[in-house]
């Protein structure tokens, strides 16, 4: 009865962590799309008249254009092509939910992030509550896998084995199987999604995990 409840217990956090996150994505994705594709348009705009009279343009208004481009590009607005990607948005559901995720566990790339008072205000409170509830979702896990570490002591125990040697193995097992898991593997799936050396997914990997997230390498497909 106590196991069954458990996992009762583990299968409404999971989900009820999940139904949070895709709740944030799609309020997240609500608020901040529309004023996203207001700024695209309007550096689109900026760069055809740019483009028309690039040849008159006195050194301050120059300087004025490129203030702007960089604005824009630090808004995640890159003006290229013929529709500067207008119907392309950096808020689509999984862009959000990706931004969702990065606000509860506090990694925080910054690359994207809400430009309008709504977003801005709904993410303190979206992370007000979401940071307890993810700290409570990991200790669920660390629990799952002290638990299996435990079973894989008691299998060694009831093999012959030494207690001061099976503690060794369990950790030993553990760092290991931890290393390969989320240091190692992940590599491999982002030179293929992503490009990347091999090097580079090591780092974003170890980035990401410390929650220090830089933001200079953030998955994008």
């Amino acid at each position: 009865k106590a196991m069954c409840s458990g996992k009762l217990q583990t299968g409404l956090l999971v989900t009820g962590y999940f139904i949070y996150l895709l709740m944030g994505a799609a309020v997240f994705q609500a608020l901040e799309r529309t004023a996203e594709k207001q700024e695209k348009i309007a550096a689109a705009q900026m760069k055809e008249a740019f483009l028309r009279n690039f040849t008159h343009l006195t050194v301050a208004e120059m300087e004025q254009f490129m203030k702007n481009l960089t604005e824009a590009i630090q808004n995640g607005v890159y003006p290229i092509g013929n529709k500067s990607q207008i119907e392309d948005s950096n808020w689509d559901f999984s862009n959000s939910f990706f931004f969702a995720g990065t606000v509860v566990s506090t990694i925080g790339y910054g690359t994207l992030r809400p430009k309008t008072a709504g977003g801005q205000i709904f993410c303190v409170f979206f992370a007000l509550f979401g940071i307890p509830l993810n700290i409570v979702f990991l200790h669920r896990v660390g629990k799952m896998l002290s638990l299996l570490c435990k079973k894989l002591g008691t299998f060694l125990y009831e093999k012959g084995m030494r207690k001061k040697k099976i503690k060794f193995l369990t950790l030993l097992f553990f760092l290991a199987t931890g290393i390969l898991v989320f240091l190692c593997l992940p590599p491999l799936f982002f030179q293929i999604t992503e490009g990347w050396s091999y090097s580079e997914g090591i780092y974003f990997a170890f980035i990401t995990l410390s929650t220090i997230g830089f933001g200079d390498y953030v998955v994008g497909k």
